[in-house]
């Protein structure tokens, strides 16, 4: 008897979405530099073009890997990945938002469309934390994304797209589930297991939001005030944490799951030049000029490695199962790797 199977596809882990995240962060900050120094926004256009490129092909890979609505609502509802899902539709509203300095309907489109799905997305995960009971020692700093990072990103998008009402209200839901969610972080990190190694570089994201929001805050209200002060506290205060990190993440043996770093590092150098700007401190192009660099050299050494570990076959993407009939086919040599199985995480 002659059974029909379907070809092995190879899956495309939801945290890879980070690699786009981070490199539409890198230009940002180039993009807030350009502006600072009163210069061509060329390199920053560049850079756009570059993680547009990214971010298409991990649609590409992704939902050629995945291939049914099923298996979608698998991959969002997975313990440990699925809330990097968000990252897909996070990215296509800083995308529409870059787009609206030259498109302005275009890129307002866009916005809109990523702040629906993003929104979509976020009521699912929220929905899940709600009804469906998990353990607590899968909670990892990524739980910030779907409803944080998409809220506060949501608000700078909208209102760099002329929505800025939309815009408050995105912001209100992001610092509504940072405050929930953070404490929470923080009591699964200080009472329970370590992060496993694979799950330590998201560490960095849980000292994005100040950086995010506040980026966000200068989008809808312009010059500093009291709250931009308080953000600026909180900031100081996570990136010192995270500086006192750095060799807890010199330990580890690079993944690409280092790309978690990359989106904090960005979003921090914009959020450093945007004060830069609104102060006029002494120095101020020369600063600007050392945070763009430092930015760079961070996400450029994570890129630098990311392509190295692909070309030794390392970063390779792991395998689906093949179905047989509505079942899974497993196969002599191995387990079937769904997506978001903990290797993936790994990579």
């Amino acid at each position: 008897m002659i059974v029909m199977t379907a070809p092995a596809v190879k899956a495309f882990p939801l945290n890879y979405f980070g690699i786009a995240f981070g490199l539409t962060g890198l230009a940002g900050t180039w993009t807030a530099a350009s502006d600072a120094l009163e210069i061509n926004r060329v390199a920053a256009n560049v850079l756009w073009l570059v993680a547009l490129a990214v971010w298409l092909v991990s649609l590409v890979r992704y939902f050629r890997g995945a291939r049914t609505a099923r298996q979608v609502l698998t991959d969002l509802e997975h313990p440990v990945l699925g809330p990097f899902a968000s990252l897909a539709p996070t990215t296509g509203m800083l995308y529409g938002a870059a787009l609206s300095h030259y498109a302005p309907t275009a890129g307002r489109v866009v916005v809109l469309v990523m702040f629906v799905l993003g929104l979509g997305v976020a009521t699912l995960f929220f929905t899940r934390l709600l009804v469906r009971q998990r353990d607590i020692d899968q909670l990892h700093a990524g739980y910030l994304l779907p409803t944080v990072a998409a809220g506060l990103i949501g608000g700078q998008s909208l209102a760099t797209v002329g929505l800025p009402e939309l815009g408050y209200g995105s912001f209100g839901v992001g610092i509504l589930m940072w405050l929930l969610l953070g404490a929470l972080l923080l009591g699964r990190l200080a009472f329970r297991p370590a992060l496993p190694a694979a799950l330590v570089p998201t560490l960095a994201i849980f000292a994005a939001p100040p950086a995010v929001g506040g980026n966000a805050w200068f989008a809808l209200e312009g010059r500093p005030d009291l709250f931009q002060h308080a953000l600026l506290g909180a900031f100081v205060l996570l990136i010192l944490a995270q500086l006192a990190l750095v060799p807890t993440y010199a330990r580890l043996p690079f993944g690409l799951g280092f790309w978690a770093l990359t989106f904090t590092t960005a979003a921090s150098g914009t959020y450093g030049i945007h004060w830069l700007a609104a102060t006029g401190v002494p120095g101020a192009d020369v600063l600007t000029v050392v945070v763009l660099v430092l930015v760079t050299a961070v996400i450029g050494w994570v890129a630098a490695q990311s392509v190295r570990l692909v070309l030794s076959g390392a970063g390779r993407l792991p395998r689906r199962p093949r179905p047989v009939h509505g079942r899974t086919l497993r196969s002599p040599d191995r387990e079937p790797v769904p997506a978001g199985h903990a290797r993936s995480a790994t990579e």
